[in-house]
């Protein structure tokens, strides 16, 4: 039996921004966030990923075939309060840098914590996406952004 046999699993239904929904079974497994590392993903503007670099694919579970072409909200986590998303679009399209914590769904269900900055990728005045670079958060910092997030979604 795995670890994973005997960590409960509850399936969920994820409704996106765009009204799209899928149904993901979620763990209650942190994987922690290699020393060193750095996730890094490129967008279009639509947040459709076209570029995923080895640690990404690492750490979300997924193959690159998998990821490339796909929304980045398929790693959102059905524990994140849907405002935070909404201040990050706001954020970035208007050309502005953003920076955040973000607990992140793997494709096996089990969650990753990234402190993750945003940025505008503009190109003769035209925005062509944008680029997300994650780094490790401090355990300090996960813990404050758990207790906002539980707050928030009570109120949605």
């Amino acid at each position: 039996m795995s670890e994973q046999d005997t960590l409960e699993v509850r399936t969920v239904e994820i409704t996106y921004f765009d009204g799209t929904k899928r149904t993901a079974e979620i763990v209650d497994r942190e994987v922690p966030y290699p020393d060193g590392k750095l996730i890094v993903s490129r967008t279009d503007p639509q947040g459709i990923i076209t570029h995923a670099n080895q640690s990404f694919i690492d750490m979300s579970g997924y193959s690159e075939e998998e990821l490339i072409g796909t929304n980045h909200y398929i790693l959102r986590h059905p524990d994140m309060p849907a405002i935070a998303f909404k201040g990050l679009w706001d954020t970035i399209e208007q050309g502005t840098k953003w920076h955040g914590y973000v607990k992140n769904l793997r494709k096996d269900g089990a969650y990753y914590w990234v402190k993750a900055t945003v940025i505008p990728n503009i190109r003769n005045g035209q925005l062509v996406g944008y680029t997300s670079v994650r780094r490790k958060p401090s355990r300090s910092k996960i813990e404050e952004s758990e207790a906002l997030y539980k707050t928030l979604m009570a109120e949605e």
